[in-house]
């Protein structure tokens, strides 16, 4: 029997080498030929940015309800197995094994990508555990994504704007007509930007699908003393046709960090209001559940000084949020960038927004096929007419730097994307004083 990494390897440059193909056909009849049919609530969550957040805030707080949770997210930063957990712990090497011997058997000449692999792995290990709410993160656009070939129950979409548009289209309403393929007839699809794109709201009524938009059917409101409210008024659903209105008050600001996080919450909230009938959920569990939720590398900031800072953001929609959050930080001396990006990313959209937050950008290669040079991200930088540029050969060594140059009343920020964080969290010698949370 294959070991986990043996699966991967192989799952990496199995399917066209490797190479993203979207499409529900081939996965679509796996999961027949499996019966991977849930008998519990599922909640399919997409969206351009925040998508991880709304998992784990879902997560949590089904969890502290007594629930047990089954939640596919997606990419991981150090393991593989973050991708599918129970009850928000990771699985074993042994039970994605297990599932990826029974999707082997399954599909007969049919050929599968690494993402649909994963997709029927963590569907085929959530049935078996019997979990009672199946939390499912999309992992590329919606309509033609592995996860949409499950019907969620309640349909979330975080944010719409532009990414991957080599495979969403490069406007804002072609990605929200694909992002809005996730919603089910006569189902709840949840929405957390008002207005949302036209052909996501005309989709939603082609389909008969209950919108449910930000400020019209729910709200959020900041109180004092670092406490929220959250209002879930749907006058406009059918879903919802008992007139149904609840407040949940003084909240606790969430344990994620970053001001668009009240949104993301307030996205989970509706969520779970959607589903109160069969997944009754109290104050005190959302209280705790807010307050336990953990994503590593959105806008995550670690004890110790220098101030520092983890970032995935890789799109101007997340820089723009990133922006912000750090303008509303103490001040700092010395602002450090340690910056690495995906050539196919929108590196002048991410520099242009940024490039006023730091003082000094230390920027490494990453060491992948889609990875960019240190010489193309440095001349980059310099067209934006950014002047303090230091090259190293890896993310690694940039941070250790970063940080041995860095005095206490400095700040480090670490972003670009998933694989430059995961290579900072490899990054153990912290100077003395830096006491830094892995």
């Amino acid at each position: 029997m294959k070991s986990l990494g043996q699966w991967l390897a192989h799952l990496e440059t199995a399917h066209s080498g490797g190479l993203i193909d979207m499409g529900l056909e081939r996965v679509g009849e796996v999961k027949r030929r499996m019966n991977l049919t849930p008998a519990c609530p599922v909640i399919i969550v997409g969206g351009t940015n925040g998508k991880g957040s709304v998992c784990a805030f879902l997560t949590r707080i089904y969890k502290e309800a007594g629930f047990k949770t089954g939640t596919l997210t997606s990419p991981h930063l150090l393991r593989y197995n973050e991708r599918i957990a129970l009850n928000a712990e990771p699985v074993s090497d042994g039970l994605i094994t297990e599932s990826f011997e029974r999707i082997e058997a399954a599909r007969g000449d049919i050929s599968l990508t690494y993402f649909e692999f994963n997709t029927l792995a963590a569907a085929d290990i959530f049935i078996r555990a019997g979990v009672d709410v199946m939390i499912l993160e999309v992992g590329l656009g919606g309509r033609l994504d592995a996860v949409n070939a499950f019907d969620g129950d309640v349909s979330v979409i975080t944010s719409i704007d532009l990414d991957h548009q080599t495979f969403l289209g490069d406007t804002i309403e072609q990605i929200g007509y694909e992002k809005a393929g996730i919603f089910r007839s006569g189902r709840p699809a949840v929405c957390g930007q008002n207005p949302p794109p036209q052909s996501l709201a005309a989709h939603a009524q082609a389909i008969g699908a209950d919108l449910l938009l930000y400020k019209r059917d729910y709200s959020l409101s900041k109180l004092e003393n670092r406490q929220w409210s959250f209002r879930f008024h749907p006058e406009h659903s059918a879903t919802f046709s008992d007139g149904l209105k609840r407040n949940r008050n003084a909240l606790p600001m969430p344990a994620l960090r970053g001001s668009y996080q009240l949104g993301n919450a307030a996205a989970a909230l509706a969520a779970v209001e959607c589903l109160n009938a069969k997944l009754p959920v109290d104050a005190g569990a959302i209280k705790r559940g807010l307050l336990a939720a953990e994503n590593p590398g959105r806008f995550q900031v670690l004890p110790g000084r220098p101030l520092a800072v983890w970032d995935v953001g890789h799109n101007p929609h997340a820089a723009r949020a990133l922006r912000q959050n750090l303008i509303g930080l103490p001040f700092a001396q010395k602002r450090t960038a340690v910056f690495s990006i995906l050539a196919d990313k929108d590196i002048d959209g991410v520099v242009s927004i940024l490039k006023d937050q730091f003082d000094i950008w230390y920027v490494a290669p990453l060491h992948l096929p889609r990875g960019m040079s240190g010489e193309a991200i440095k001349a980059k930088l310099e067209a934006h007419g950014i002047s303090g540029i230091r090259l190293f050969p890896s993310v690694a060594q940039a941070y250790r730097t970063a940080l041995a140059d860095s005095g206490e009343n400095d700040r480090i920020a670490a972003f670009g994307s998933f694989h430059t964080i995961a290579e900072v969290m490899t990054v153990t010698d912290k100077p003395t004083g830096h006491h830094a949370a892995g």
